[in-house]
């Protein structure tokens, strides 16, 4: 975006008053609803809102002449593909994404500066004005959400705060992968003049689990085990989403060997069965081999070859 000063031809020493009859002149002659159809002055439009947005605001100016956010009111170096919070056009927003847990304060909440008011004294929000105000449909709120690798799998519940200091609780469906996006219609920005309610845009980020990995509906996971349970075969325990499990580890089983526990991958959702839980066997020697073992391997000659494959002795 360019710099809001050049946008609405006002030096950067300009009073807030000049400011404000500068953006009260370009707004009401690039209003959409006197050019109708016509996308490059709606495009003009939207530019003059947002650089009065940040120059109109005294925060956001003296922000912005620090060098501490750019002309689109996020901080210098922040990135817009970001997770975090994302207003409308008009002030809440800040011209862009950004977290509003950081940023969000009882000025933008509570009657503090819009730039939609001076539009509706301009265009027929008091002293007499002939137009007559339209239905508008609430801003949506835009919501990143970090939840666990398990309740993404099993599903869950949350209660999240909303820009507007309300409290939603959301449910969290069953499977829900990482980067899905959730609308919770109705649950947004309040409509103006009777028009509908915005929605909640809701994205979710699931967190890494420490052992576990997902492939669809199946869950993949490496099995450590000792070289007495790979030689000889036995039961050992697996954890699963559900709790832990006994598996039967056959003898002879060499490490990447790989067993499959049906049903324990992810719970059945949506029309769609269980996922496997696919079990890598990785054979683990002691971090200090006692005597017993160090002897049994000095004496051992083995028969074969473990590298004949490669070529090599």
């Amino acid at each position: 975006m360019r710099d809001p000063y050049d946008v609405l031809g006002v030096p950067k020493t300009a009073g807030d008053a000049e400011i404000k009859k500068a953006f009260r002149g370009l707004a009401k002659k690039h209003h959409p609803d006197k050019h109708s159809g016509d996308s490059a002055a709606q495009k003009r439009f939207q530019e003059i809102s947002a650089a009065y947005d940040i120059v109109g605001d005294k925060d956001k100016r003296a922000k912005f002449d620090a060098g501490e956010i750019d002309a689109s009111g996020n901080p210098r170096g922040f990135d817009p593909g970001a997770q975090g919070f994302r207003g409308g056009p008009f002030g809440r927003g800040g011209g862009g994404p950004r977290d509003f847990h950081a940023t969000w304060s009882e000025a933008d909440a509570g009657g503090g500066f819009r730039p939609e008011d001076i539009l509706g004294e301009i265009f027929g929000g008091g002293g007499g004005g002939r137009r007559r105000r339209q239905a508008r449909r609430g801003e949506d709120f835009s919501y990143a959400l970090t939840i666990g690798f398990e309740e993404a799998a099993r599903g869950g519940t949350r209660r999240i705060v909303l820009p507007d200091g309300r409290e939603l609780e959301i449910r969290v469906p069953v499977g829900v992968r990482d980067g899905q996006q959730i609308r919770l219609k109705g649950q947004g920005g309040a409509g103006r003049e009777n028009g509908p309610a915005g929605d909640v845009l809701l994205t979710l980020t699931v967190a890494a689990h420490p052992y576990l990995t997902r492939d669809g509906n199946d869950l993949r996971m490496e099995l450590p085990v000792t070289l007495g349970e790979a030689t000889l075969g036995g039961k050992v325990n697996v954890p699963t989403l559900g709790g832990p499990v006994t598996l039967t580890v056959p003898a002879g089983s060499n490490s990447g060997a790989s067993l499959r526990l049906k049903g324990k991958g992810i719970p059945a959702h949506g029309g769609q069965a269980a996922g496997d839980l696919y079990v890598r066997l990785l054979i683990t020697l002691p971090d200090k081999p006692d005597s017993a073992l160090k002897e049994f391997a000095a004496n051992w000659r083995p028969d074969y070859n473990p590298r004949a494959r490669l070529g090599v002795k």
